[in-house]
């Protein structure tokens, strides 16, 4: 068993340090993705440590633009090609954090091998795609860098009727459908998909937010669909109106230690250190 995980980081060094400290084993592997607009040298040391290495095909990545969805694309495809042979590909962030031994993550995925885990919410009558719909129905410039582009993404969206997903397919996602664990199989058919749909990708390169719905919806319209849990392994929690996660604190900890998930988000170390220091704790004494 051979395990990906691939970390798309754009600050605190330290903290990933921290995070692959923690999944240290003979079967893991750590990818980082840095954002292109983010000067490298902070981070250069952490390709030191065991089975760490650094994405060559670096993106720059805008809060909400599809450009992140690429970045984790061709993340994905840069590992996929590096000959590794990998088993499972797992998408991380870089305030991400292991809620259960590195053992049992790796015993977990050992006995579901063949599977794949991604969360979405497949009914359009939730609140969140009511929402949604407009990330993908309006115009979004939020990777356009001209002057005045929101000026005329308004006035563009206010003429013009609204926009028809590319492909007749049925849409999945959720708030929590960024991040995923994906079995060797579905990863290649997600990074072959994107790169022969071009006319989906032109289409996606003015829609917002996609990363909750792009991934789930190609993979749950795939052959591997009956393969796909719906469960991302992950802990987050979100409070009403909020754009983010909310940051998990020392305060959180009943509901980590009651979690089944592998893995929870965010931690902020500048917000709240110390319950890394309580879950490198609670690792050890479940290991």
């Amino acid at each position: 068993m051979k395990i990906a995980n691939i970390i798309m980081a754009y600050k605190d060094p330290e903290q990933i340090e921290k995070m692959i400290t923690a999944m240290r084993h003979p079967d893991m592997y750590f990818f980082i993705h840095l954002d292109k607009k983010i000067a490298p040298e902070p981070f250069e040391y952490l390709a030191k440590m065991d089975r760490v290495s650094f994405i060559g095909n670096r993106v720059l990545c805008n809060w909400g633009g599809f450009s992140f969805v690429k970045a984790v694309i061709r993340s994905l495809e840069e590992v996929l090609k590096s000959g590794g042979d990998f088993d499972y590909y797992n998408l991380m962030s870089g305030q991400d954090y292991p809620i259960k031994s590195v053992q049992q993550i790796v015993s977990f995925l050992e006995e579901n091998k063949g599977k794949s885990f991604i969360s979405y919410d497949e009914d359009h009558q939730t609140d969140w795609w009511s929402h949604a719909v407009s990330r993908y129905q309006n115009y979004h410039f939020t990777d356009l860098t001209f002057k005045g582009r929101y000026v005329f993404q308004r006035m563009l969206n206010a003429i013009m009727p609204k926009r028809k997903f590319p492909l007749p397919i049925k849409l999945y996602g959720s708030s929590v459908s960024s991040w995923w664990t994906l079995h060797a199989p579905c990863a290649r058919y997600l990074v072959d998909f994107t790169n022969r749909e071009q006319k989906l990708n032109s289409f996606m390169n003015y829609t917002w937010g996609a990363d909750e719905f792009f991934y789930a919806t190609i993979l749950m319209n795939s052959p591997y669909k009956d393969s796909i849990v719906n469960d991302n392994l992950r802990l987050i929690t979100w409070e009403d109106g909020s754009a983010n996660p909310v940051i998990l604190r020392q305060k959180d900890m009943e509901l980590i230690q009651k979690s089944d998930k592998l893995f929870a988000r965010k931690f902020d170390t500048h917000v709240d250190a110390k319950i890394l220091q309580e879950l490198e704790l609670l690792i050890e004494t479940t290991n």
